[in-house]
């Protein structure tokens, strides 16, 4: 008898077991449809899953395998196979888009609009809206920031720039050497002129620095970095915010090719002149980023223009050498002194670029529930300031970094890939270096004071000769500047084969070409070359490119509420 039940709630179990596991299988393997509904995978929970994610701002693959990387797979479950383009910056996304074989998730930067026409990303909204606590929490009120445009009000990508940002930091239009600084008795360097004559006291007093000769402004103008080193420098000395090519009222959303201003053509003349005299780096537009951090490691780059996560590298390595009077402070300069340093800007959140899931994935859920973990305030925690006990400590209900962790921080370049602190905050959803935690913690360690904390005593000397505390000192602060209406153009998602984007790309490539030509021409020659670019670029149509930007900036205003 005993036998017989036995077999008989075997069986009722068994049964009961199949029908859940069926409704389970149900559940989860959801299929995408062109809706852009999420799928999620059935594998098991108790092995991590492997997301692969494309990282356009990659040179290499990055092992996902540091402390903080071994520490989110114990928190999530997850593990990523962080790639980079292997077929250049510019064929990478349309390889993908002909292949039709997707990683799980994409950080295509201005290349989001391709995936998106190609359907090769998912809409978010449902997901944000299901599941996603700890974005809209992050996000707020800037939510709708992630939308597409007015045409296309949906959400494809989150994470890239921090929501609540706090401008402690710059690299300014230039920056200079301290040494130079005190040399020359602190001279007050307020003009791109000033910063000339800067130069050339020194190197009359200094041609050459440890055997090697004095350079007086290096730039890297051979690859992408021509627009950070080159063409966003000419911007910022005409008081232009930071808008990529783009030179925008922000009080009309009017939209000018930035170097159609006439105003701009003064900057490149000033480089022209420059390198007529022998103070511009003659390697500048032909040298490789090693060769380029190579001659600012070794301490005999006088000036560069440049921003500081370009040449961190160099910055770190000349602290470890003990070469502190060779690293530099940013400057506000100008073309004039009617302009104003836009460096401390405040553009708001700015959407646009962002990570998106595939719509190939297996795992789209589990994509999603990550990205959404990474907003959390213990994902914050741990990817800013690493391990508690091992990178920073709790005093007095604070957040203090390890003292080996604040000096590698600023001398080891190699810092964030060997603990993970810092590796995963960008392009990842962020909250901010100006937020703060549930228990009034800053969610970064690069707070004014940490920051200020972290100054060398060669800083420290200067900024007492200029009666300054800190390097933002020199630059009007972000409260006078104002908050942008329209973010930064260069986060809009242009269209693929639209005339904006083949007109702005084909204006591009054009003025990075001959812009340089006409930099290192004869001083002579320089006016008519300059002609010559501004008749092409009418050629082009280059009217018809600001009408259409101006347009998308006008409905970026209206679908925010700034216009």
């Amino acid at each position: 008898m005993f036998r017989r039940k036995w077999s008989l709630w075997s069986l009722m179990l068994i049964l009961l077991i199949g029908f859940t596991l069926s409704g389970c299988s149900d559940a989860s393997d959801k299929k995408v449809d062109g809706s852009g509904n999420s799928k999620k995978s059935s594998k098991p929970t108790d092995e991590p899953i492997t997301l692969t994610i494309f990282n356009a701002d990659l040179t290499t693959d990055v092992p996902f395998d540091d402390p903080v990387a071994q520490e989110i797979t114990k928190r999530t479950g997850i593990k990523l196979d962080i790639q980079h383009p292997v077929g250049g910056d510019d064929q990478a996304i349309p390889l993908m888009i002909a292949s039709g074989e997707y990683p799980d998730m994409i950080f295509a930067k201005g290349d989001i609009g391709k995936l998106i026409e190609a359907g090769g990303v998912i809409k978010l909204d449902d997901l944000i809206e299901e599941k996603g606590n700890n974005l809209k929490k992050m996000y707020g009120d800037q939510l709708d920031r992630l939308r597409n445009s007015l045409d296309d009000p949906s959400i494809y990508t989150v994470g890239t720039y921090g929501v609540e940002e706090a401008h402690w930091t710059t690299s300014g239009t230039t920056s200079i050497q301290l040494d130079v600084l005190r040399e020359l008795d602190y001279p007050e360097i307020r003009t791109i002129y000033d910063f000339e004559e800067a130069l050339k006291d020194y190197i009359a007093k200094y041609p050459e620095i440890d055997g090697q000769k004095t350079i007086g402004l290096s730039l890297l103008g051979s690859d992408w970095r021509w627009l950070i080193t080159v063409g966003d420098p000419a911007g910022a000395a005409l008081g232009i915010p930071g808008d990529g090519q783009w030179a925008i009222n922000d009080e009309t959303g009017e939209a000018n090719y930035k170097f159609t201003v006439p105003e701009i053509k003064e900057y490149f003349k000033w480089l022209n002149h420059m390198n007529d005299i022998g103070l511009l780096d003659p390697e500048s537009f032909t040298h490789t980023e090693d060769t380029y951090i190579a001659k600012l490691s070794s301490g005999r780059v006088l000036g560069i223009a440049d921003q500081d996560w370009n040449y961190g590298a160099a910055d770190k390595a000349l602290k470890a050498d003990g070469k502190f009077w060779r690293t530099y402070a940013p400057l506000p300069v100008t073309v004039n002194e009617k302009y104003k340093s836009q460096a401390l800007k405040d553009y708001g959140y700015s959407g646009g670029w962002g990570i998106s899931i595939s719509s190939t994935s297996e795992y789209q859920e589990e994509a999603f529930e990550f990205l959404d973990w990474m907003a959390s305030e213990e994902a914050q925690i741990l990817v800013n300031w690493g391990i508690e006990g091992e990178n920073y400590d709790v005093v007095d209900g604070k957040r203090v970094l390890q003292d080996d962790d604040k000096q590698q921080r600023n001398t080891d370049s190699e810092y964030p890939e060997k603990t993970g602190v810092g590796q995963y905050v960008y392009p990842f959803p962020q909250w901010g270096n100006g937020a703060v935690d549930s228990t009034d913690n800053p969610i970064s360690p690069d707070t004014q004071e940490d920051i200020i904390a972290t100054y060398t005593d060669a800083e420290k000397e200067v900024l007492k000769e200029y009666e300054m505390e800190s390097w933002i000192d020199w630059f009007p602060s972000t409260e006078e500047l104002g908050i942008s209406n329209h973010g930064q153009a260069f986060n809009y998602t242009i269209p693929s084969n639209s005339d904006l984007q083949i007109i702005q790309q084909k204006a591009d490539d054009y003025t990075e070409q001959k812009i340089t030509q006409a930099i290192l021409g004869k001083p002579a020659d320089f006016d008519k070359a300059w002609d010559e670019i501004q008749a092409k670029l009418i050629e082009m149509d280059i009217e018809k490119a600001n009408k259409e930007m101006t347009k998308m900036t006008q409905d970026k205003m209206e679908l925010w509420g700034t216009k």
